[in-house]
């Protein structure tokens, strides 16, 4: 039959497309709620359209505090981890000393550790330190966790940099630090991107390790669990739409910006 022999032609596609949506499905959820006004304290029955909570996004007491510090913990943890990651990436794949395959496979245990182990571990390690539970452990934990992360996405694009081009670069005379800011560095830089936005990513949505070293701070995932036990208002939701929006506007740039610069190349 001409449906099933389509069918079969386009399966793959027909899978893409599938698992796209059922990945996107939620956001689509939590866009329409935020449109919505509900009778009760709680978010979960669609009511009646409304643009209150658009127009009033931080009405409730310390949502927009909490989003605030997880933005500044996340940028601070992005920037930690990234120049860390970057460097011990570096050392990893272009120098040989004791100990290198053993700390190629310690790199992937935070990965690979369950996230409430890592949690107590470092609530363990803080509090026998006589360390203060805050915005400080969390950020140090965030670093922590965010590295091996950062470690593998510049080391996969760092293996594939062609040594060629530093060689014609010290050829032409260039000192190592030109060389590096001019040839090794560019080249590096979408692995370096790719790391810094997924620390960001991660330390912005944690909750395990922030709930377990934050003390008495506040991050935007804990209040979202904690507004959930007394009714989840309408302005987490615009919340999440806006960050959904600005996550998809980011990766659309980045496609429109390499698109063009592909044309460009061509001869």
């Amino acid at each position: 039959m001409p449906v099933l022999r389509w069918i079969r032609r386009n399966l793959v596609v027909i899978a893409g497309l599938l698992t796209l949506a059922y990945m996107i499905l939620p956001n689509i959820v939590v866009m329409v709620f935020s449109f919505n006004k509900p009778n009760g304290r709680f978010n979960y029955a669609w009511q009646q359209f409304s643009l209150d909570a658009w127009k009033d996004p931080c009405g409730v007491a310390d949502l927009c505090g909490s989003l605030s510090l997880s933005l500044q913990i996340a940028f601070w943890a992005t920037l930690g981890a990234t120049a860390l990651g970057t460097m011990i990436a570096f050392a990893l794949v272009r120098y040989r000393f004791r100990a290198r395959g053993a700390i190629n496979s310690l790199i992937f245990l935070p990965m690979a550790m369950p996230e409430v182990v890592m949690a107590a571990s470092l609530l363990t390690l803080f509090l026998n330190m006589g360390a203060q539970l805050g915005f400080w452990t969390v950020l140090i934990a965030h670093i922590m966790f965010c590295l091996s992360f950062v470690v593998t996405a510049v080391k996969a694009r760092v293996m594939s940099m062609d040594p060629r081009l530093e060689e014609a670069a010290r050829d032409l005379y260039a000192g190592p630090v030109q060389t590096f800011v001019r040839v090794t560095l560019p080249i590096a830089a979408p692995g370096i991107a790719a790391g810094a936005m997924l620390a960001f990513a991660l330390s912005f949505d944690d909750f395990i390790i922030t709930n377990f070293n934050a003390g008495s701070t506040v991050t935007f995932p804990m209040f979202v669990w904690g507004s959930a036990q007394r009714g989840t208002p309408v302005q987490i939701n615009v919340i999440g739409t806006a960050m959904f929006i600005i996550a998809i506007s980011v990766v659309l740039v980045g496609q429109v910006i390499a698109s063009r610069r592909k044309n460009n190349a061509r001869p």
